[in-house]
């Protein structure tokens, strides 16, 4: 999910939550009907069968008893099924989540991966991963099918709606329940941004807009797993004429990941993303345009249950002297246009958060302090849309959820596009550490 550059106006959000509101789901043990099957047999069976008197004259036959066969066990899911929708924890039991791209540290960081002492004590911190494993894997698998199934014709509801129910079947956590979402799901509303639209567009309800063959499609998906946030993103077209556009911006993230790491300057990252970006061009329709990185935009820090965290990463070069620390975790992620290169607030509302920074208001609305109780127990801080509030069951809330806005308790985040007829493009990883760089795969 994008961030904004650092300006006055914009306020980022806090962590509120601590993580402790459950674990996500693990495969149930035993199978209904195991019990049954394992007495199934206990019928005697002897050989009193191959005894069996003549009837009496004019008796009738009694049939002879067949034995029963067991019910054999159902084995464990050993693959996904197309929708996704297997648990992880059955896929990969005693949370054996597979590792994400590594990227080996370079320069005065190379001993961190040539020091054994240093690995070991990296490797004594691996239970931090173990969260972000489950999410990304979860990603992984729900990126690759909707990447797979993603066709002209489809309205964005129903491509919206595909993902996000899939990432809740993966985690085993549906969020009907009160606070169910806050456990592990969806990680914030997914993205679905068409041409100049470059972030924090999903459709409302009642919305009907169908993807065309001549879109350029940026899909951003949040997945979470006890508040921590895997945030990575792609963008599909149907039409070659736009390959160079996708091309640079994929390239410019990969620059960003493999130049990140602890003590990395956040200005100096920003020139390496930027040069990478601007060295390709895109011709549409006989005109060439210059990819430009969309200058007002940056990757950032995430943090349990917060989606944007205290640090911004430029994808311009910038004086910022901020460093990458230990423990950080990073979303890397660029954004390309053949229009300005800068992008303005401008379109319906879909994307909110509440804020932690907020203002005491003594609420006046009856139907504010209602929505808001709904927001706190069902997701805290974690941003969501209009559509997660629809499927809890709750009407007329929108005069509430202004409310909400207006006295600086929860954040709204308009769409953010540049101009329009011009193009943009996103990728995106999310970067953890130590002892590798851990990614998730934007491929």
């Amino acid at each position: 999910m994008a961030a904004k550059a650092p300006s006055d106006e914009l306020k980022k959000l806090s962590v509120s939550e601590n993580g402790t509101n459950g674990k996500a789901a693990t495969a149930n043990g035993a199978k209904s009907g195991d019990a049954a099957a394992e007495n199934s047999g206990d019928d005697s069976e002897d050989d009193a069968d191959d005894q069996v008197a003549e009837p009496a004259p004019g008796a009738a036959k009694k049939k002879k008893n067949k034995k029963k066969k067991p019910k054999k066990k159902k084995k464990a899911p050993t693959s996904q099924t197309d929708p996704p929708s297997v648990l992880m924890s059955q896929l990969f039991p005693n949370n054996t989540y597979p590792k994400g791209e590594e990227v080996e540290y370079k320069n005065e960081n190379h001993y961190r991966t040539t020091s054994e002492e240093k690995r070991h004590l990296d490797n004594l911190n691996n239970e931090f991963l173990i969260d972000y494993r489950h999410a990304a894997e979860t990603h992984r698998q729900v990126r690759q099918w909707a990447q797979k199934n993603i066709k002209p014709g489809q309205t964005l509801t129903e491509i919206a709606e595909g993902i996000e129910d899939s990432i809740r079947r993966l985690v085993g956590h549906d969020g009907l329940a009160e606070g169910d979402a806050k456990i592990a799901g969806v990680g914030f509303p997914t993205g679905l941004n068409l041409d100049h639209i470059a972030a924090h567009f999903t459709p409302n309800a009642g919305n009907k807009t169908v993807l065309q063959q001549s879109n350029v499609m940026k899909v951003d998906i949040g997945v979470h797993v006890n508040g921590k946030i895997v945030d990575s993103a792609f963008t599909m077209s149907f039409d070659p004429m736009y390959d160079n556009l996708l091309a640079a911006v994929k390239d410019a993230t990969n620059t960003g990941v493999r130049e990140a790491g602890i003590d990395v300057r956040l200005g100096e990252l920003g020139g390496y993303i930027q040069e990478t970006m601007e060295s390709y061009e895109c011709e549409i329709n006989g005109t060439t345009y210059p990819i430009k990185s969309i200058r007002n935009l940056t990757g950032h820090t995430i943090l349990p249950y917060s989606i944007h965290g205290t640090k911004s990463v430029p994808i311009v070069k910038s004086a910022d002297n901020t460093k990458m620390e230990e423990g950080d975790v990073f979303a890397i992620e660029t954004f390309g246009s053949t229009g300005n290169g800068y992008v303005h607030d401008e379109g319906e509302v879909s994307h909110y958060a509440l804020r932690t920074d907020a203002p005491k208001v003594d609420l006046r609305l009856s139907s504010a302090k209602s929505l808001l109780n709904v927001i706190k127990k069902n997701f805290g801080t974690l941003p969501f849309a209009r559509r997660y509030i629809d499927r809890l069951g709750q009407e007329k809330y929108l005069l509430g959820l202004n409310n909400l806005v207006q006295t600086g308790i929860v954040e709204d985040y308009p769409p953010l596009l540049d101009k329009k007829g011009s193009y943009t493009a996103q990728f995106e990883h999310v970067s953890s550490e130590p002892i590798f760089q851990q990614s998730t795969d934007i491929s």
